[in-house]
Protein backbone atom coordinates (compact mmCIF):
# COMPACT_ATOMS: atom_id res chain seq x y z
CA UNK A 1 0.00 0.00 0.00
CA UNK A 2 1.64 2.86 -1.13
CA UNK A 3 0.18 5.92 1.35
CA UNK A 4 1.31 3.93 4.17
CA UNK A 5 4.89 3.39 3.23
CA UNK A 6 4.73 7.66 2.32
CA UNK A 7 3.36 8.19 5.78
CA UNK A 8 6.64 5.34 7.04
CA UNK A 9 8.86 7.04 5.56
CA UNK A 10 7.59 10.87 6.45
CA UNK A 11 7.96 9.63 10.28
CA UNK A 12 11.37 8.30 9.89
CA UNK A 13 12.57 11.43 8.05
CA UNK A 14 10.65 13.51 10.97
CA UNK A 15 12.75 11.02 13.01
CA UNK A 16 16.10 12.04 11.85
CA UNK A 17 15.02 15.80 11.70
CA UNK A 18 14.49 15.39 15.56
CA UNK A 19 17.99 13.68 15.93
CA UNK A 20 19.92 16.52 14.04
CA UNK A 21 18.19 18.60 16.48
CA UNK A 22 19.68 17.21 19.36
CA UNK A 23 22.92 16.56 17.93
CA UNK A 24 23.30 20.09 16.97
CA UNK A 25 22.23 21.39 20.57
CA UNK A 26 24.43 19.16 22.30
CA UNK A 27 27.21 21.19 20.34
CA UNK A 28 25.92 24.67 22.11
CA UNK A 29 27.57 24.66 25.32
CA UNK A 30 25.71 25.07 28.43
CA UNK A 31 27.30 25.94 31.96
CA UNK A 32 28.46 22.40 32.70
CA UNK A 33 31.09 20.60 30.86
CA UNK A 34 30.72 17.50 28.92
CA UNK A 35 33.03 15.71 26.53
CA UNK A 36 30.75 16.18 23.43
CA UNK A 37 31.32 19.90 23.23
CA UNK A 38 35.10 18.88 22.23
CA UNK A 39 33.65 16.29 19.62
CA UNK A 40 33.26 18.76 16.60
CA UNK A 41 37.23 19.61 16.99
CA UNK A 42 39.58 18.26 14.56
CA UNK A 43 43.44 17.65 15.62
CA UNK A 44 46.09 17.10 12.59
CA UNK A 45 47.05 13.93 13.40
CA UNK A 46 50.06 13.07 10.84
CA UNK A 47 48.87 15.62 7.95
CA UNK A 48 45.15 14.21 8.50
CA UNK A 49 42.41 16.23 10.17
CA UNK A 50 41.27 13.31 12.76
CA UNK A 51 38.59 13.91 15.37
CA UNK A 52 39.81 14.70 18.60
CA UNK A 53 37.70 11.56 20.45
CA UNK A 54 40.18 9.12 17.84
CA UNK A 55 43.26 10.57 19.17
CA UNK A 56 42.54 11.42 22.84
CA UNK A 57 40.36 9.73 25.93
CA UNK A 58 37.84 12.71 26.76
CA UNK A 59 36.77 12.76 30.24
CA UNK A 60 35.31 15.10 33.21
CA UNK A 61 37.45 15.63 36.48
CA UNK A 62 34.67 18.16 37.92
CA UNK A 63 31.21 20.12 36.90
CA UNK A 64 33.45 22.96 34.68
CA UNK A 65 36.85 20.61 33.90
CA UNK A 66 36.82 18.49 30.68
CA UNK A 67 40.18 16.35 30.95
CA UNK A 68 41.96 15.53 27.22
CA UNK A 69 44.35 12.19 27.57
CA UNK A 70 45.74 12.02 23.91
CA UNK A 71 46.70 8.22 22.74
CA UNK A 72 50.05 9.49 22.00
CA UNK A 73 52.51 11.74 24.37
CA UNK A 74 53.82 13.04 20.85
CA UNK A 75 50.16 14.37 19.81
CA UNK A 76 50.20 16.65 23.56
CA UNK A 77 50.78 19.66 21.71
CA UNK A 78 48.59 19.14 18.60
CA UNK A 79 45.80 18.51 20.96
CA UNK A 80 46.24 21.28 23.13
CA UNK A 81 46.84 23.81 19.83
CA UNK A 82 43.55 22.59 18.40
CA UNK A 83 41.38 23.21 21.31
CA UNK A 84 42.99 26.22 21.79
CA UNK A 85 42.28 27.17 18.04
CA UNK A 86 38.98 26.04 18.08
CA UNK A 87 35.93 28.52 17.96
CA UNK A 88 34.60 27.17 21.96
CA UNK A 89 36.88 30.00 24.06
CA UNK A 90 38.75 27.34 25.43
CA UNK A 91 42.10 27.52 27.43
CA UNK A 92 43.35 24.28 27.94
CA UNK A 93 46.62 24.00 30.25
CA UNK A 94 48.84 20.15 30.00
CA UNK A 95 49.24 18.53 33.49
CA UNK A 96 51.74 15.78 32.85
CA UNK A 97 49.91 13.61 30.44
CA UNK A 98 46.60 15.59 31.02
CA UNK A 99 45.32 18.54 29.63
CA UNK A 100 42.70 20.36 31.55
CA UNK A 101 40.20 22.60 29.49
CA UNK A 102 38.67 24.28 32.75
CA UNK A 103 35.01 26.03 31.44
CA UNK A 104 34.85 29.24 31.93
CA UNK A 105 31.36 30.97 33.30
CA UNK A 106 28.70 32.09 31.18
CA UNK A 107 27.99 35.39 31.30
CA UNK A 108 24.09 36.41 31.63
CA UNK A 109 24.25 38.10 27.78
CA UNK A 110 26.34 34.88 26.63
CA UNK A 111 23.50 33.07 27.27
CA UNK A 112 20.77 34.99 26.21
CA UNK A 113 22.84 35.00 23.07
CA UNK A 114 23.13 30.72 23.43
CA UNK A 115 18.94 30.95 23.33
CA UNK A 116 18.54 32.84 20.67
CA UNK A 117 20.71 29.98 18.91
CA UNK A 118 18.78 27.43 20.03
CA UNK A 119 15.12 28.82 19.10
CA UNK A 120 17.01 29.50 15.44
CA UNK A 121 17.96 25.42 15.38
CA UNK A 122 14.58 24.55 16.54
CA UNK A 123 12.83 26.54 14.03
CA UNK A 124 15.13 24.91 11.24
CA UNK A 125 14.04 21.53 13.03
CA UNK A 126 10.36 22.87 12.74
CA UNK A 127 10.86 23.92 8.97
CA UNK A 128 12.49 20.66 8.09
CA UNK A 129 9.37 18.67 9.58
CA UNK A 130 6.49 21.18 7.76
CA UNK A 131 8.78 20.37 4.52
CA UNK A 132 8.81 17.11 4.95
CA UNK A 133 4.98 16.81 5.53
CA UNK A 134 4.83 19.10 2.07
CA UNK A 135 6.60 16.66 0.37
CA UNK A 136 4.41 13.49 1.38
CA UNK A 137 1.03 15.50 0.88
CA UNK A 138 2.38 16.54 -2.97
CA UNK A 139 3.10 12.39 -3.45
CA UNK A 140 -0.31 11.53 -1.68
CA UNK A 141 -2.26 14.05 -4.32
CA UNK A 142 0.16 12.20 -6.94
CA UNK A 143 -1.24 8.95 -6.07
CA UNK A 144 -4.98 9.98 -5.89
CA UNK A 145 -4.49 11.92 -8.96
CA UNK A 146 -3.14 8.57 -10.94
CA UNK A 147 -6.04 6.39 -9.43
CA UNK A 148 -3.66 4.15 -7.19
CA UNK A 149 -5.41 5.62 -3.79
CA UNK A 150 -9.07 6.93 -3.10
CA UNK A 151 -9.75 10.43 -2.71
CA UNK A 152 -11.52 9.33 0.87
CA UNK A 153 -8.08 7.77 1.68
CA UNK A 154 -5.47 10.47 0.26
CA UNK A 155 -7.62 12.45 2.70
CA UNK A 156 -7.40 10.46 5.72
CA UNK A 157 -3.55 9.66 5.32
CA UNK A 158 -2.70 13.67 5.26
CA UNK A 159 -4.48 13.82 8.56
CA UNK A 160 -2.19 11.17 9.27
CA UNK A 161 0.71 12.93 8.24
CA UNK A 162 -0.95 16.51 9.75
CA UNK A 163 -0.94 14.86 13.12
CA UNK A 164 2.60 13.44 12.78
CA UNK A 165 3.86 16.66 11.89
CA UNK A 166 1.99 18.96 15.00
CA UNK A 167 3.31 15.65 17.32
CA UNK A 168 7.09 16.39 16.13
CA UNK A 169 6.59 20.11 16.39
CA UNK A 170 5.38 19.57 19.41
CA UNK A 171 8.83 17.73 20.31
CA UNK A 172 10.95 20.03 18.87
CA UNK A 173 8.86 23.07 20.87
CA UNK A 174 9.65 20.59 24.40
CA UNK A 175 13.46 19.79 23.42
CA UNK A 176 14.31 23.76 22.70
CA UNK A 177 12.26 24.91 25.95
CA UNK A 178 14.45 22.35 28.18
CA UNK A 179 18.11 23.32 26.36
CA UNK A 180 17.08 26.84 27.34
CA UNK A 181 16.06 26.41 31.35
CA UNK A 182 19.67 24.29 31.01
CA UNK A 183 21.57 27.07 29.14
CA UNK A 184 20.07 30.02 31.69
CA UNK A 185 20.53 27.98 35.05
CA UNK A 186 23.19 29.05 36.82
Amino acid sequence: MPAMEIKKNTEQKMTKSIESLKANLQKIRTGRAHPGILEQIYVDYYGNPTPLAQVANLGLADARTLTVQPYEKTMMGAVEKAIRESDLGLNPATQGTIIRVPMPALTEERRRELTKVVKGEGEDAKIAVRNLRRDANEALKKLAKDKDISEDEERRSQDDVQKMTDRFVTEIDKIVVDKEKEIMTV
